[in-house]
C-alpha cells in the first residue's frame, strides 16, 4: 500500500500537491468557521465530584468571578488605620464600577472574615459580568487596589481571586506556550540545518509537520463538536505533530538520498522509499496512534481530549509523509541536496561540510566505534547498559504522585504570593470542600434541619473549620454548602481525611438523608482523580502493551521481535519515571531547572507520559527494525543484517532524536511545574532511548539471539505475510551493481561512499553485483520491483 500510493504521488505530483494543500486549506478554513469547543469545567472531574460539578452547572447560580483583598497587618501590632483600609477599598472597587457584592469585616451583616488574631481581614466582591471573561476586566480593579495600598504604607494590601488569578497566572502561562512555540520551529530547522548542510532538506520536513499541524487543527475543530477538549490539547499537538512529522519525513528523504546515492534513478529510488521507509513510518504511525488510544480508556475528559488531538495530528502527518513528501520529493529531486552554507562554512573553517543526507551509510566515528565494540562484547553490552537502564529506573519504585497547588506556578509572583498568605491567615478557606444538595426544594424545613445538623456534625469530628455558609440557586432545586477542611488546603493526608469523613460520616448521617448529596471541591476532586486513574491506569497499559505487541507481530512474523521491542521500550519508560523523581521529586536538579521541589510527581503525568513515551519510542524502534528485517529478508546473515540496519538509520535517528529532546526540553524552561516536568521527562526518555536503548541494548540483544529474533511458532504462520521490499534490479547504467558512475565496489553519487558490502557492493553481495538468493525456508528471494 505505501508503495501503491507513494508510487501514484510521484507520478502525479501536482495532483498530490495539489490534494494536499486543498486538504488544508479546506480544513483549516472549516475549522476556523467551526471554532473548537472546549471542554466545560466538570468534564475534566471524576466521581462524585464530576456528579456535583454536573449539577452546579445545570443549576443556574450566577456564574461570577470571586475576588478578595488582603489587608494585613506588616507587624505584630494592629495599625491604627486598619479599619479605615477596609472602607477604602470598599470605595475603591465600588468607583471602578466593575464589582458588586462587596463585604467588609465591618458589615452589619454577614460580614467579610477577620483572621484569629486580628491582624488579617478580608474585603471580599464579585466582578460583574461572566466569569469566563472577568480577567479581561479586573485590570482596573487592581490597579484601584493599588492605590489604596499607597495611601496604607503601614499594611499590606493585596489582591487574589479568580479573575486576578486568571490574568496573571494565565498571562504568564501564554507566555509560556508562545515562547516554546516560537523557539521550537526555529530549533528544529537549525538542527536539521546544522545534520544536513542543505536548506530544502531542513525545509521540507518542516513544512510536512506544520502543514499536517495546521490540517489537524481543522479536523480537531470538527471533533470536538462530539468530544470537548482542554485548551492544552493544541499545545500538545503542535509538539506531537512537529516530532513525529519530522520524524517520518527524515525517515523517507534518508532512504530516497541513500538509493539516489547508489546510482538509482529518481523514479526507482522514490519507489524503494515509499515500499521500505514509507512502510515503516505507516507501522510506526498505527502504533503511535494505538498508544495515543489507550487514554480513552481513562474515561477522564482531560486525557480523552488529548487523545483525540494526537491521534488526528499523527495521523494527518502520517497520511502527509505517504502521500505528498514523495511529490515534493519528485518535484525537487536532487535540488534537496543544495548545499546553501557549504561554501560558508568551507570559508569559514577551510573544510567541506560532509553529506548526511546521501551515500554515506554509517553515522560517522562514533555510531561506527559504539556499534562495532557492542557486536565485539555483547552480553558485556547488554550487562552496562542493562545496569545503566535499572540503575536510572531504581527510583521510579518510590514514585509519589500529587497536586502541585499553588507550587504548580514556579517563579516571582504576587498573587501567588497573596494567595498563600489568605491560607495561611484563614485556614480551610481557599479550598473548601463543597456539598452539593439537589432537592425539589432545598429551602423547605426538613431539610434546612439537616443542614444546620450537618453543620454541628461537621464541626464536631474537628476536622471541618469556618467558613460555613449555604448558596441556594434561583428555582430553590440546588443548595451548595461550603466549609472549611483542616489541613493545607492541598492534598495532604489530613484534608483528604476529612473529605473521607464527610463523605462516609456526616453527609450520609445528615443531608444525605434528604436529598442527593455530592461532596465537591478541590481536594475531593484530587481524590477522585486519582481514584479513577488507579483504576484505569491498568487496562490502559494492558490494551496499549498488548495491541502494539500484535501489530509488530504482524508486521514483522516475529514473536521473539515483538516482545524484545515491548521490553526495550518499557525500559525507555521506566529510566524516564527514575529521572523524573530523581529531579523533581528528590529535588535534584533544583538549581539548574529553577524550581523548588513538592516532594511529588503531578498526578496527570506518568500515565501520560507512558503513553507519549511508548509511542514515540516505537518510532525509531520500527525504523531501525524495518532495515534490519529487510537486510535479513535479502539474504544477509542475523549480524551482518543488524549492522547494516543501524549504520544505515544512525544518522537519521540522531538527528531525530537531538530534535525531539530540544524541542521538549524547551518545555522544562516553562514556569508552570507540571510541564516542566513533562518537558523534562520527554527530553530524557527520548535521550535514553536513542542513546542507550537502541544503540547499544538493541543491536547487542539481537546479536546474542542471532537467527532467533525471526522465530515465529507454526501455529502463527497464518499470519499475513507483509514482505519487506527486496533489493531492485540495477538500472541502466548500473548494471553492474556498483552504483552508477562511481568507482567498481563504490557507491554512486559525488562522494563515493562504501555502501556496506564487504567487497564494496550496494548491500552486501560478494562481489558488489545484487545479493546472491539464500535458499533457507523463510529468507524472500531477491526480486525485480516493479
Amino acid at each position: 500500500m505505501a508503495a501503491s500510493i507513494g508510487g501514484w504521488s510521484a507520478r502525479h505530483r501536482w495532483a498530490a500537491l495539489l490534494i494536499w494543500v486543498g486538504f488544508v486549506v479546506t480544513a483549516t478554513l472549516v475549522g476556523n468557521a467551526v471554532g473548537t469547543q472546549k471542554m466545560e469545567p466538570w468534564e475534566g472531574d471524576s466521581g462524585d465530584s464530576r456528579k456535583a460539578a454536573t449539577v452546579l452547572a445545570a443549576a443556574g447560580f450566577p456564574d461570577a468571578a470571586g475576588e478578595s483583598v488582603l489587608i494585613q497587618a506588616r507587624g505584630s501590632a494592629v495599625p491604627a488605620d486598619f479599619r479605615q483600609a477596609a472602607g477604602d477599598v470598599r470605595e475603591a472597587v465600588l468607583a471602578t464600577g466593575r464589582v458588586e457584592n462587596v463585604r467588609t469585616p465591618y458589615d452589619p451583616e454577614a460580614p467579610a472574615p477577620v483572621s484569629a488574631d486580628g491582624r488579617s481581614a478580608l474585603v471580599t466582591f464579585d466582578m460583574k459580568g461572566e466569569r469566563a471573561t472577568a480577567k479581561d476586566r479586573v485590570k482596573p480593579v487592581i490597579d484601584a487596589v493599588a492605590q489604596v495600598q499607597k495611601a496604607h504604607p503601614d499594611l499590606r494590601i493585596d489582591q487574589a481571586g479568580d479573575a486576578s488569578s486568571g490574568l496573571m497566572i494565565g498571562d504568564a502561562l501564554a507566555g509560556d506556550l508562545v515562547r516554546a512555540e516560537l523557539l521550537s520551529v526555529p530549533l528544529t530547522f537549525g538542527i536539521l540545518l546544522a545534520a544536513f548542510g542543505a536548506l530544502l532538506a531542513a525545509v521540507v520536513p518542516l513544512v510536512v509537520a506544520f502543514t499536517a499541524y495546521l490540517g489537524s487543527l481543522g479536523l480537531l475543530a470538527l471533533t470536538s463538536q462530539f468530544l470537548h477538549v482542554d485548551s492544552a490539547t493544541t499545545n500538545l499537538m503542535l509538539l506531537i505533530g512537529l516530532a513525529v512529522g519530522v520524524d517520518y519525513s527524515l525517515f523517507y528523504i534518508r532512504r530516497e538520498r541513500e538509493e539516489r546515492a547508489k546510482g538509482r534513478g529518481r523514479e526507482r529510488a522514490l519507489e524503494i522509499a515509499a515500499a521500505t521507509s514509507g512502510r515503516a513510518v505507516l507501522i510506526s504511525g498505527v502504533t503511535v496512534i494505538v498508544a495515543m488510544a489507550g487514554m480513552f480508556l481513562t474515561g477522564n475528559g482531560v486525557f480523552m481530549g488529548f487523545a483525540q488531538g494526537t491521534i488526528l495530528v499523527v495521523l494527518t502527518a502520517m497520511i502527509g509523509s505517504v502521500t505528498v513528501l514523495p511529490a515534493i520529493l519528485s518535484l525537487i529531486g536532487d535540488r534537496i541536496e543544495a548545499r546553501v552554507v557549504h561554501g560558508a562554512v568551507r570559508k569559514v573553517t577551510g573544510r567541506t561540510w560532509r553529506r548526511r543526507l546521501g551515500g554515506r551509510e554509517g553515522g560517522g566515528r562514533v555510531w561506527n566505534a559504539i556499534l562495532t565494540g557492542v557486536l565485539r562484547r555483547p552480553v558485556v553490552s547488554v550487562l552496562l547498559a542493562g545496569a545503566v537502564l535499572v540503575g536510572l529506573s531504581v527510583p521510579a519504585f518510590d514514585l509519589r504522585t500529587g497536586e502541585a497547588g499553588l507550587a504548580d506556578l514556579q517563579g516571582d509572583y504576587p498573587v501567588v504570593d497573596t494567595l498563600r498568605r489568605i491560607g495561611t491567615a484563614f485556614p480551610g478557606g481557599q479550598a473548601p470542600a463543597v456539598v452539593v444538595l439537589k432537592a425539589r426544594d432545598v429551602t423547605a424545613p426538613e431539610v434546612q434541619r439537616e443542614i444546620q445538623r450537618f453543620k454541628e456534625r461537621a464541626f464536631a469530628t474537628g476536622e471541618a473549620v469556618e467558613p460555613f455558609g449555604v448558596n441556594v440557586n434561583p428555582d430553590r432545586t440546588v443548595a451548595a454548602v461550603s466549609v472549611g477542611l483542616v489541613g493545607s488546603g492541598a492534598s495532604d493526608e489530613v484534608s483528604e481525611h476529612a473529605v473521607r469523613t464527610l463523605r462516609e460520616r456526616v453527609v450520609p448521617e445528615t443531608v444525605g438523608r434528604v436529598t442527593e448529596a455530592y461532596v465537591h471541591g478541590a481536594v475531593a476532586g484530587v481524590m477522585d482523580f486519582n481514584a479513577q486513574l488507579g483504576r484505569t491506569v491498568p487496562l490502559v497499559f494492558t490494551f496499549v502493551l498488548l495491541l502494539a505487541f500484535l501489530l509488530l507481530l504482524a508486521s514483522f512474523r516475529s514473536l521473539v521481535a515483538a516482545v524484545t521491542a515491548i521490553v526495550l521500550n518499557l525500559l525507555s519508560v521506566a529510566a524516564a519515571y527514575g529521572v523524573l523523581v530523581v529531579v523533581f521529586q528528590y529535588g535534584w536538579g533544583e538549581d539548574l531547572l529553577n524550581f523548588e521541589s513538592t516532594g511529588s510527581i503531578v498526578s496527570w503525568l506518568p500515565l501520560f507520559l507512558f503513553v507519549i513515551l511508548f509511542g514515540l519510542s516505537m518510532d525509531y524502534h520500527v525504523f531501525i527494525l524495518s532495515r534490519i528485517r529487510e537486510a535479513f529478508d535479502r539474504g544477509m546473515p542475523t549480524e551482518q543484517a543488524v549492522t547494516h540496519g543501524i549504520r544505515t538509520t544512525a544518522g537519521v535517528v540522531s538527528s531525530a532524536a537531538f530534535i525531539m529532546v530540544g524541542v521538549f526540553a524547551i518545555f522544562g524552561t516553562m514556569s508552570m511545574l507540571s510541564f516542566k516536568e513533562m518537558g523534562i521527562g520527554l527530553a530524557a526518555a527520548i535521550l535514553i532511548d536513542a542513546t542507550i536503548v537502541r544503540a547499544v541494548l538493541l543491536p547487542a540483544t539481537m546479536k546474542l539471539l542471532g537467527d532467533a529474533n525471526w522465530y515465529l511458532p507454526r501455529w502463527l504462520n497464518w499470519l499475513p505475510v507483509l514482505e519487506h521490499e527486496p533489493e531492485p534490479e540495477p538500472e541502466d547504467g548500473d548494471t553492474d551493481g556498483t552504483g552508477g558512475p562511481g568507482r567498481p565496489g563504490q557507491g554512486g553519487g559525488s562522494d563515493g561512499d562504501r555502501d556496506g558490502g564487504p567487497n564494496g557492493g550496494p548491500d552486501g553481495g560478494p562481489d558488489g553485483g545484487p545479493d546472491e538468493p539464500d535458499p533457507r525456508p523463510g529468507r524472500h528471494l531477491p526480486v525485480t520491483v516493479g
